[in-house]
């Protein structure tokens, strides 16, 4: 992505950002809900560090802006980009866990088993997957009901056992056990690609658009998905931890299978391009309306964190 490029995406990126903050913080809030008894102030704390701690929040620009091709971008579609960004931020704080991949910084902050505990770090990560479908299915989430149902059963699927909690358990296996290539693109499909997948769908399924449109926006997410973790596989390579926020090196260090490691970097560089051309010729029948999904695609490719 040229400086001319990034300029306006970054913007963009940042204005869809402000809304969103917003919004979780006021779901994280403190004061329970209508059925809730009492939200624990240590439990909420947590919840909040784990979430409201910065982040490029990628996942909800992608619902906001799959939404928009169909003019679909309102507080609905900003009540579902946050919820997908509760269940990315558990996974983070879960992921982070001794028993995971066991860091100490996150976003260039303590995690959160490492402000807190392990155990409340469990509990908080617990609290935002639970809530994701709590404000999906919730009236304030103003769709029609066939769709809020379908979006909680697209991100159970995009979040569950078959996808993002699979690719995980996949993960871990991969530090004893190596995958050969199908099995390396079958984990990163799941471990990170379902989500970005169901970020990019979601805006179709918002919108009521027709299965087409929902299919080929899917398949752009699969793409910039497998994108996304293959820029990330090769900063772990080349990028230092102040760089990232996070440690840096982990994957070589516990052996862990990946294309970069398979192919080595320049092939990912070959593959990162070859992606983005494909993400952007899905994208080429909604014309200009599409540009800033485009060059979203670019910045996952390029980005130096």
């Amino acid at each position: 992505m040229t400086k001319d490029d990034q300029m306006p995406f970054e913007t963009a990126l940042i204005a869809r950002a402000g809304p969103l903050e917003a919004l979780l913080r006021q779901l994280l809030d403190e004061r329970p809900l209508s059925g809730e008894i009492a939200r624990p102030g240590q439990l909420m704390a947590a919840m909040r560090h784990g979430v409201l701690n910065g982040g490029k929040r990628l996942r909800p620009f992608l619902v906001l802006e799959s939404a928009a091709l169909f003019s679909a971008d309102g507080e609905a579609a900003l009540r579902v980009a946050a919820a997908l960004e509760c269940v990315h931020c558990y996974s983070l704080i879960h992921d982070d866990l001794p028993a995971m991949d066991d860091d100490d910084l996150r976003r260039g902050q303590p995690t959160v088993h490492k402000a807190f505990d392990d155990a409340t770090a469990i509990l908080a990560g617990d609290g935002l997957l639970t809530l994701a479908f709590d404000v999906i299915a919730d009236e304030a989430t103003a769709l029609p009901a066939e769709r809020r149902a379908a979006l909680v059963l697209a991100l159970a699927r995009a979040a569950g056992a078959g996808g993002m909690v699979g690719g995980q358990t996949l993960d871990l296996e991969a530090e004893r056990i190596r995958p050969d290539e199908t099995g390396i693109i079958r984990l990163q499909a799941m471990k990170t690609g379902a989500l970005i997948r169901f970020a990019c769908e979601a805006g179709a399924i918002i919108a009521g658009a027709p299965p087409a449109d929902r299919e080929r926006l899917a398949e752009f997410g699969s793409a910039i998905g497998l994108a996304f973790q293959l820029a990330d596989d090769l900063l772990d390579l080349t990028a230092d931890a102040s760089q990232m926020g996070k440690a840096t090196g982990k994957d070589a260090a516990a052996g862990k299978a990946t294309l970069v490691a398979l192919h080595g970097a320049d092939w990912a560089r070959d593959q990162l391009n070859g992606l983005v051309d494909q993400a952007h010729a899905l994208l080429d029948p909604y014309g200009e309306d599409a540009a800033l999904l485009k060059q979203a695609a670019k910045f996952v490719a390029n980005r130096n964190n």
